[in-house]
């Protein structure tokens, strides 16, 4: 059986692994297969004891300040944490952690701080080994998965999947209780884990979406690779357009729930109002592994100050100095000075406010509305501490799109975004024709179709263990989201004499609203979901473009399972071999299978629209179209496109006779058919 297999394979692997040594401080002779091999072990069990022989030797005796000379600073972050440490003053393990918790934080990031600033491997995983059995667990994961991302030591390492790591969080509370009962009884299982709700709510319809555990990977990598503690001069290079990306990925997320609730006869989501009700409650199913379970919230739930966090009316003061921030055209600097906010540049520094990042040139005054308010709506289950409740589903970026007041909030930070995008000067004619370039035909071939599959994911991490006693076959299964293949096919004359780069941009928006009316071009742009963006060559003359719907750029495919990566990596090691497993080494895209909302029996009306755009005014980095993929947000920091985000549709439209006259743009209309 499968996780039988993996015990067997755990042992295996570890026995082999015990006799390996470092040569040498220089990364470059410690093969990819041996730092995925230590990370899988670091992250397996992981409020178990450590279940490799090296690993748990280097827990047990790695002295961490021992040689200072292996930290490229000097050792001042890993002796402020041990320091933390021998005075008591860590969070202890056995007990839940949020990342809006500040001291909590404060500890993840001093452990962050130890591994980012290991100059070598065998500092980096010594310190993981070492620290992962005195810092809190969900610290620990926290800060490994923090460093795996953005340490230059880790490239090409696959971090597992979290709903693995920590399935608890993304698992209802009933199928790990029929976990432990397996386990106890050594009795393999497999459990249907349901959504929550019951059919007397509406918003069950669409919790497939909000509750899927791919979707729920993807918003915690964005916030893991562009976190918003992240200071440049702590780490050492500057994130690109992180206050852009905060606004696209939020954008994407609602736009496309609102597709999935036209699929199901369900009305746009409402933006939440301070002064007014949350008329969705919402009870998540779900428990920390230890600290009890996730508070619920009743229907129709009036808004309370939260005692220690923040007053409703401060979010209503932060709100009228965003906004009235807009209206002005600037933001109002800590030393006094006016950044200008109505160019490209201007929601970059709005994102970076309204979350609000390091980056924000004043959280004094414009405070951080995004963050203050996940935890405000997470704590209205227990808004003065009465019943000392821990931190609701809103205050953790793995859980928080479970509630569908996730949706609510962030289509009220979208309309602020939308106020600032309609205050900029629509787009000219001029500046959206690519000279030369005429789209003579584009359409889709293959059924637009999307049904349901059930997905397994092992819950052997999700119950407490020994080493004496041998794992059974434990998993979970639930329905998800997926499509059938299709391509869009665009046949193109470049009527110049020489060969030109091209970036290809496709969106797709519902055609009607709920009440079947259809929606004008300037609406209908705004609610554009993003299908995909890619670089390629016109030879000059006719040129037809195929494109894959699983090559788009802006999904990736689902991260592979624990099982898989030990399966490959021990291989890799056994025989030698390069170990390669870079078509996940991201996992920040949105799942591939998502790249189309679900539709209907009668097919949801789509308009999809095709731009191409002068590649090479694009283009921030080189050599796009010789790669189908390439990261969306950025890679290391650098956003390869100039553009902003949604163009050429992120403007206003006041006449819609301008895109169609337009020679490089073209748009149909087409449906999408769920039959399930």
């Amino acid at each position: 059986m499968k996780v039988l297999v993996l015990c067997a394979l755990v042992a295996a692997v570890a026995a082999a692994s015990s006799d390996w040594r470092f040569q040498s401080d220089d990364p470059g002779d410690v093969s990819d297969a041996q730092k995925q091999h230590d990370i899988n072990f670091l992250l397996f069990k992981v409020y178990e004891v450590l279940r490799d022989d090296k690993l748990k030797h280097a827990a047990e005796t790695f002295d961490p300040i021992a040689d200072t000379s292996h930290y490229s600073d000097g050792g001042a972050a890993v002796r402020k944490l041990m320091k933390e440490l021998k005075d008591g003053r860590v969070l202890e393990q056995k007990h839940w952690f949020s990342l809006f918790n500040t001291r909590q934080r404060e500890e993840a990031l001093m452990l962050y701080d130890v591994l980012e600033h290991s100059k070598d491997w065998k500092t980096f995983s010594n310190n993981a080994a070492y620290f992962r059995k005195y810092i809190n667990e969900g610290e620990f994961v926290y800060a490994l998965y923090a460093a795996v991302i953005h340490s230059s030591l880790t490239e090409n390492v696959v971090l597992p999947p979290l709903y693995e790591v920590t399935p608890h969080l993304f698992t209802n509370s009933e199928v790990i209780q029929q976990a432990y009962q397996a386990k106890m009884t050594q009795t393999p299982g497999r459990f249907h884990s349901h959504f929550t709700g019951s059919k007397k709510n509406p918003e069950q319809r669409v919790a497939y979406f909000g509750e899927d555990i791919g979707l729920n990977t993807h918003h915690v990598t964005w916030h893991l690779e562009f976190p918003f503690w992240w200071e440049d001069k702590h780490e050492g290079h500057h994130l690109d357009r992180k206050g852009e990306n905060f606004f696209w990925v939020h954008h994407q997320l609602t736009v496309r729930f609102d597709a999935e609730r036209l699929s199901n006869h369900l009305n746009p989501v409402e933006e939440i109002n301070w002064d007014k009700p949350i008329k969705e409650g919402f009870a998540p199913h779900t428990s920390y592994k230890y600290g009890g379970y996730f508070p619920s919230r009743p229907d129709n739930k009036k808004f309370i100050d939260v005692e220690g966090v923040a007053r409703i009316r401060d979010l209503k003061i932060l709100d009228s100095r965003v906004r009235d921030a807009i209206a002005h055209g600037y933001i109002t600097a800590k030393d006094g000075s006016s950044i200008d906010l109505r160019n490209t540049h201007g929601i970059d520094v709005l994102g970076d406010v309204i979350e609000s990042s390091a980056y924000s040139p004043n959280p004094g005054y414009y405070g951080a509305l995004h963050n203050t308010a996940h935890i405000v709506l997470g704590r209205q289950g227990d808004p003065q501490g009465k019943y000392n409740l821990p931190p609701g589903v809103l205050e953790h970026f793995e859980t928080s799109t479970r509630d569908p007041a996730f949706f609510r909030l962030h289509k009220y930070m979208d309309n602020i975004f939308r106020e600032h995008k309609d205050s900029l000067t629509p787009y000219t004619k001029e500046e959206l024709k690519f000279h030369g370039v005429d789209i003579e035909n584009f359409c889709t071939s293959g059924l637009l179709e999307t049904y349901f599959e059930d997905f397994e994911y092992s819950l052997i991490n999700a119950v407490d263990d020994t080493v004496d006693i041998d794992d059974v076959e434990i998993s979970a299964y639930v329905p998800r989201l997926n499509h059938r293949d299709f391509t869009f096919n665009i046949d193109v004359n470049n009527h110049n004499d020489h060969e030109v780069l091209t970036a290809v941009r496709i969106f797709a928006w519902p055609n009607r609203d709920d009440n079947g009316l259809e929606y004008s071009f300037n609406e209908g742009r705004w609610n554009a979901i993003e299908l995909d963006k890619f670089w390629i060559k016109l030879r000059p003359g006719d040129n037809k473009i195929v494109r894959k719907s699983k090559d788009s750029s802006v999904t990736v495919p689902d991260i592979p399972s624990f099982h898989y990566l030990m399966d490959r990596t021990e291989e890799a090691l056994s025989n030698g071999r390069k170990l390669d497993l870079h078509e996940y080494v991201s996992a920040l895209g949105l799942p591939n299978r998502f790249l189309l909302p679900k539709g209907n029996r009668r097919g949801l009306e789509l308009k999809v629209v095709v731009a191409l755009t002068d590649g090479e005014a694009d283009a921030a980095v080189e050599d796009l179209h010789t790669s189908t993929k390439f990261n969306h947000y950025g890679y290391r920091g650098v956003y390869p496109d100039n553009r902003p985000h949604g163009y050429p549709l992120d403007r206003r439209v006041d006449d819609e006779r301008i895109f169609y006259r337009l020679p490089n743009f073209q748009g149909i209309t087409v449906k999408v058919f769920n039959r399930d």
